[in-house]
C-alpha cells in the first residue's frame, strides 16, 4: 500500500470513528481505533513534510534577495531530510501482531532445581519489567519446585489499551529462546560456578477471531492438581488438559480453584499456540528470509547469558552487552529490548529497499 491509500484509509476511519453506530460494536470501533493510531504519525509526518517543502520552496525564491532566506532554506532542507528518514521508517511493513498481548511461558531446563530457581529469577525480571513499562499481568499456570522456584510458570502480560501504547508484543517478541544462567547455585556448597539454561516461549495472544477452533477437535482432560494451593488442590478434579486433536498441540491449567475457570484459562494459552503455529506456516510458504527475528532462532541455542560473577548480560543475537545485571533482573530491561527493536528495524529496512 502506497502513502496515498494510507492518507485516504486514514481519513476514511476518521469519519468512520465520528459515526456513533460504529461505537456499538466495541470491537469494530477498537479495531478501527488501532488502525487510526498506526496510521496517524504517518499522516502526521506527512503533512509536516508536505509544509516544510512548501516553506522551503518559498525560501529559496526568496533568498536571492534577503540573506535571512538562505539560512532559512538550508535549516528547511535539514528538516526535510530528517522528515523523509522518519517516514522511511514509519512506512517499512509493521508486525501485524505488534499491537497483540502476549502470553509468556517460562520452562526450566539443564541444571535441575537450579534452572527451576533461575527461571523463578526471570519470571520476577518480567513482571517488574511489566510494572515498569504499564502494563498488566496474571499468572495463568504455574509449577513450583521444591526449592521456590518453578518447573514451568505461564504469564499473561496485557497492555493498559490507551490509543498510543506500544504493544506488549512489540518488546516480548524478542525474549523467546533458550536463557543460560552462570552464576553460584544456592544448592553448590564449593563455591562453584554451574551453568544452567532456561526456555521462554513467547507468544502473541489470540483474539477469537484470529482462531476458529472446532469443538469437536478438542479433547478435554480433567486430572487432579498437583503442588501447593488452596483447599481444592489435591482433593478435586479441577485441572483441565486440552489437546486439540488435528495438531496435537496440547495446554493445561490447574492454578484456578474450578475446572471452568482452568478450561478456559487452557484454552486460551492453546488458542494462542495455534495462532503462532499459523503464523510461523505461513511465513515460512510467503518466503524463509522474512521470518522475524525470534522465528529463526534456533531454540536449542541460547539468545542470552546471565552471568552473575561479572554482573553481566549478553544478548548473543545482535551483541549487545552491559555490566548492570542486577538492575536487570530488577526489571530494567528496556536498553536490552531495545538493542533488539534496533536490529529489527534495520533488517526490515533493509529489505524494503531490497524489494
Amino acid at each position: 500500500m502506497n502513502l496515498d491509500d494510507l492518507i485516504s484509509e486514514n481519513a476514511d476511519i476518521e469519519e468512520r470513528l465520528a459515526d456513533p453506530a460504529v461505537h456499538a460494536d466495541q470491537a469494530l470501533a477498537r479495531r478501527l481505533g488501532k488502525r487510526y493510531a498506526q496510521l496517524r504519525p504517518i499522516v502526521e509526518a506527512y503533512r509536516e513534510l508536505k509544509g516544510t517543502l512548501d516553506d522551503l520552496a518559498t525560501a529559496r525564491e526568496l533568498a536571492g534577495e534577503d540573506s535571512a532566506f538562505a539560512a532559512e532554506a538550508a535549516d528547511l532542507e535539514k528538516r526535510q531530510g530528517e522528515l523523509e528518514e522518519r517516514l522511511r521508517h514509519l512506512l517499512v511493513p509493521r508486525d501485524p501482531n505488534d499491537d497483540k498481548d502476549t502470553i509468556l511461558e517460562i520452562k526450566a531446563g539443564e541444571g535441575g532445581e537450579e534452572s527451576a530457581l533461575f527461571a523463578g529469577d526471570l519470571l520476577r525480571m518480567y513482571l517488574r519489567y511489566a510494572e515498569r513499562s504499564g502494563w498488566k499481568t496474571e499468572i495463568i499456570d504455574a509449577h513450583p519446585s521444591d526449592l521456590g522456584g518453578y518447573k514451568d510458570v505461564t504469564v499473561g502480560v496485557k497492555a493498559r489499551g490507551g490509543p498510543d501504547e506500544e504493544g506488549v508484543w512489540t518488546r516480548l517478541k524478542f525474549e523467546g529462546g533458550v536463557h543460560r544462567v552462570q552464576r553460584v547455585p544456592a544448592t553448590e556448597s564449593q563455591g562453584r560456578i554451574h551453568t544452567s539454561a532456561v526456555g521462554v516461549l513467547v507468544t502473541p495472544e489470540a483474539e477469537d477471531v484470529d482462531v476458529q477452533i472446532d469443538p469437536n477437535d478438542l479433547r478435554i482432560d480433567v486430572y487432579r492438581s498437583s503442588g501447593p494451593g488452596g483447599q481444592s488442590v489435591n482433593t478435586t478434579d479441577s485441572a483441565v488438559r486440552v489437546t486439540h486433536v488435528p495438531t496435537g498441540v496440547v495446554a493445561s491449567c490447574q492454578n484456578e480453584k474450578s475446572q471452568l475457570q482452568n478450561k478456559e484459562q487452557a484454552l486460551r494459552i492453546l488458542r494462542s499456540r495455534l495462532l503462532a503455529i499459523a503464523q510461523e506456516e505461513a511465513d515460512a510458504a510467503a518466503s524463509a528470509e522474512r521470518r522475524s527475528q525470534v522465528r529463526t532462532v534456533d531454540r536449542s541455542e541460547r539468545v542470552r547469558t546471565y552471568n552473575y560473577p561479572e554482573n553481566r548480560i549478553s544478548d548473543h543475537r545482535v551483541g549487545y552487552k552491559a555490566y548492570n545485571l542486577d538492575q536487570v533482573l530488577d526489571g530494567d530491561l528496556h536498553n536490552v529490548t531495545q538493542a533488539l527493536v534496533d536490529a529489527d528495524m534495520e533488517r526490515r529496512l533493509a529489505e524494503a529497499q531490497a524489494s
